[in-house]
């Protein structure tokens, strides 16, 4: 009876050791060795969308994070002062072509007369009818920008996404060139995984990855599609003598640097909401397999 209990002791603590020590390795090999991290960061493309002439809002037709297809309209600047400007523009180009019509008839009359008019003064008609046709094209020209200046007056979306932040009313002021309403490329999603520079060795451009956004249990297929190449250096920035500004580090602590890396959702469930900023677990590589494999899995995805 004793023997038994003795031997029931010891199963038991060498089974306790057996499993801490599972443990401990599978938590070492979790952290510190496999192509993990828990740094992963939703991107997107984000389309700033600008007027390209000035002039008051009088429509603004979208609403905060609604969805827009390419093509439909995101606001509208006033209209009329480019109204008028094109009317101004025809009656200019109208003008320059009676006035064509005039040099042209002048220097017309004047080739029939060689024993009258000298060859200098019918050069110099025949001169001023080309310099009417550059006049001429010159309004054509100012009546097109007139007429282009109107079709700009309303932004389209240049993308299918949704529009995100909006603060434009109507009333506001749009200045060309400045930029007054979001819309997020819904079809440009990404995400960045920053790795710790120790965990490089286990990624390559092409590997399968997964990704478990804090906020969902789905896990979703992704795989690698670039690895940065550089990031920025605080140690290379100068002072205003042109010398290094060098960080003093302990050299027993050496921090691993953060290597950001892009990965392509493959499939996204219709459940799921991608939202730019949003964090995330990023794993590189198959699932392992076996229990420790299964356990390592679910250390990555869950902690």
């Amino acid at each position: 009876m004793l023997l038994t209990r003795t031997l029931i002791r010891i199963v038991l603590t060498l089974a306790v050791v057996g499993i801490a020590v599972l443990l401990g390795y599978t938590l070492w090999e979790t952290y510190m060795i496999a192509p993990w991290t828990r740094d992963g960061r939703v991107r997107v493309y984000v389309v700033d969308a600008a007027p390209e002439v000035s002039g008051t809002v009088v429509s603004v037709p979208v609403h905060d994070n609604d969805f827009v297809h390419r093509g439909d309209p995101l606001f509208v600047v006033d209209p009329l002062r480019f109204r008028l400007a094109i009317r101004e523009a025809e009656a200019r180009l109208a003008s320059t072509e009676e006035d064509l019509k005039l040099r042209r008839n002048d220097a017309r009359r004047r080739m029939g007369l060689n024993g009258i008019v000298s060859a200098e003064e019918q050069e110099i008609y025949n001169s001023n009818v080309e310099t009417q046709v550059d006049a001429v094209n010159a309004a054509k020209a100012a009546l097109d920008v007139a007429k282009l200046n109107l079709q700009r007056s309303i932004v389209y979306s240049p993308v299918e996404g949704y529009v995100t932040n909006l603060n434009l009313r109507v009333g506001d002021y749009a200045h060309a060139g400045e930029a007054r309403m979001a819309v997020i490329d819904s079809n440009s999603f990404w995400v960045y995984g920053y790795f710790e520079e120790t965990k490089m060795w286990g990624i390559h451009v092409g590997d399968v990855a997964r990704i478990k956004l804090m906020g969902y249990r789905q896990i979703l297929p992704a795989h690698v599609i670039s690895i940065a190449r550089g990031i920025n250096d605080q140690n290379g920035v100068g002072d205003k003598l042109g010398l290094q500004d060098v960080n003093p580090i302990f050299t027993w602590v050496r921090l691993a640097q953060r290597i950001p890396v892009r990965l392509h959702i493959d499939r996204l469930p219709p459940d799921v909401i991608l939202a730019a900023g949003m964090t995330c677990t990023v794993t590189v590589g198959a699932p392992a397999q076996g229990q420790r494999g299964r356990l390592t899995t679910w250390l990555q995805n869950h902690l």
